[in-house]
């Protein structure tokens, strides 16, 4: 179960106070306000105190009747499991309050630089830029300095025709450069990598070593889905309405990292990471084109391909005046005209293909799968059962044989059950585990059917931003990547009540409503 066990101490007495509750439940904690739970820790136990500031903080869970609530919300706790009792950290990501993905910043969205994990790759997208460059500089010497000053002014007088396509390609350079340096440093930078849980995490240092020592890498085990009910990062799927699951009801699971795998997210073999909402790998901008970076990738190949029309025009237009002329037609013209069409016909290609992804809420991911049926895991009513149609699964997951989450029932929370204060208090948590409960039931798609389309104008929306700045102009990233919502990590189309009256979920849902509205 997700969460941090916060710990105060006094300075003038031994004692750490144990706050425990459940983070889907904290608005019932005003039924436990006598669950705080005195745990004497023994003298050879280091104790670390917070500097005096932090104790000026309430994090005590008051009753309703004098819970204020201008007060900040209280922190997300779990029960200890052994003492001594440590503070663990939340992980900063992409998804934490803390990040700028919906700012105008770079700085606080900065990561490790991301790279690939084979040599040919990473050589190619270091020298690829390089080659760009070269590119755009012989370009520019064409059409500004050959085309517009030596030909236009200076030999045939045409002045004003040469300051327009130097303000055009002056425009056009300006907004391709600036849409390339801004996905390239998110692909670096921000790539768009699922967090590594700490088992991944000492996968990945014991990899190091033996890759270091000259052992084989690949004898790592393989690693099979997590059994514990409380696995880490299980509990973010199930607090949402809807998610992406597999047949037994639970998320999908990635062996290579070790963690619970989240919507629309995949595996990259060339990164050896699960990347959220992953497109490709494109070694023209150096690494992963993913939720991060799309936006960003389809104005650089928008701009691309205004530039280079600009350029294949230019160029066309010099070569009809010098034959009307009578004149020869020089090799860097042709040179101009024919990187222009080559490199011109590449970025239309991409940025109709990726437009079209755009437009239909896919990825080139989705694409080589169009054939794929999802499984969603609709929340429905407590208590619905399975029936022929459908299975159902019941969120927080019991052990197999153990009823320790029924009322009345107490289990170990890493504190002496002899102890009468500690007993009531698990047993009150144990009963407000039970009203905690949330009841899924298992719906499959259709082959080709996609459950994110919500109609074009907000498919686009999602990824290039809400204004016409955001489209245009390299500024922010994509609203798909706040996932904010409480609903589901990306919206969810009218596909959803589809399945639900499909499967005969609509009709039941409003005979429970109408009969809790006539009991109440």
């Amino acid at each position: 179960m997700l969460g941090r066990t916060v710990w105060i101490t006094h300075p003038t007495k031994m004692t750490v106070d144990v706050l425990v509750a459940r983070s889907d439940e904290l608005d019932l904690a005003s039924n436990t306000s006598d669950t705080t739970i005195n745990a004497t820790v023994v003298k050879d136990e280091t104790i670390i105190t917070r500097p005096p500031p932090t104790l000026t903080r309430s994090w005590s869970l008051p009753n309703a009747s004098t819970r204020r609530t201008d007060n900040p919300a209280p922190p997300v706790l779990t029960r200890a499991s052994s003492l001594p009792v440590k503070l663990v950290e939340p992980a900063t990501d992409i998804d934490s309050d803390s990040s700028s993905v919906w700012t105008w910043a770079w700085s606080d969205e900065m990561q490790g630089p991301a790279t690939s994990k084979r040599c040919g790759t990473r050589w190619i997208a270091r020298l690829l830029p390089f080659f760009m460059l070269m590119l755009v500089g012989y370009a520019t010497y064409d059409v500004v300095v050959y085309c517009c000053v030596e030909y236009f002014i200076q030999e045939i007088r045409k002045t004003a025709t040469a300051i327009v396509l130097i303000v055009f390609y002056t425009i056009f350079f300006i907004l391709m450069v600036a849409a390339y340096i801004r996905c390239y440093v998110t692909i670096q930078f921000n790539t768009g990598f699922v967090p590594w849980t700490a088992a991944r995490e000492a996968a990945e240092s014991e990899r190091n070593e033996r890759s270091t020592n000259g052992g084989d890498v690949e004898s790592l085990q393989w690693s099979p889905a997590d059994t514990n009910p409380d696995s880490p990062g299980l509990e973010a799927f199930y607090s949402k309405d809807v998610f992406i699951c597999e047949s037994d009801g639970l998320p999908k699971w990635c062996s290579e990292c070790r963690s619970w795998k989240p919507d629309r997210a995949h595996h990259s073999s060339e990164y050896g990471r699960c990347v959220y909402k992953m497109d490709h790998v494109c070694p023209w901008m150096g690494g992963i084109i993913s939720e991060t970076s799309f936006n960003f990738f389809i104005q650089f190949t928008f701009y691309c391909a205004c530039y280079c029309v600009l350029i294949v025009s230019t160029n066309a237009y010099v070569v009809t005046l010098r034959r009307n002329a009578g004149q020869s037609v020089e090799g860097r013209v042709v040179v101009g005209l024919a990187l222009g069409s080559l490199f011109g016909l590449f970025s239309i290609a991409m940025t109709v293909t990726a437009l079209r992804f755009v437009f239909q809420n896919i990825t080139n991911v989705d694409l080589f799968r169009k054939n794929q049926t999802f499984r969603l895991a609709v929340r429905v009513p407590t208590g619905t059962r399975s029936t022929d149609q459908f299975t159902t699964i019941t969120y927080p997951l019991s052990p197999p044989g153990d009823d320790s989450r029924a009322p009345g029932t107490a289990h170990s929370n890493g504190v002496d059950q002899s102890d009468g204060a500690g007993s009531i208090a698990t047993n009150r948590m144990a009963a407000r585990d039970q009203r905690a409960k949330r009841t899924f039931a298992i719906l499959q798609t259709q082959s080709g059917e996609n459950p994110w389309h919500v109609g074009y104008r907000n498919n686009f929306k999602s990824v290039m931003g809400e204004t016409i700045f955001e489209w245009f102009l390299p500024l922010r990233h994509s609203p798909c990547t706040r996932h904010d919502s409480m609903v589901s990590d990306y919206e969810f189309g009218p596909l959803v009540e589809e399945l639900k009256r499909r499967y005969g979920l609509a009709e039941e849902d409003a005979e429970k409503g109408a009969n809790e509205t006539t009991s109440s």
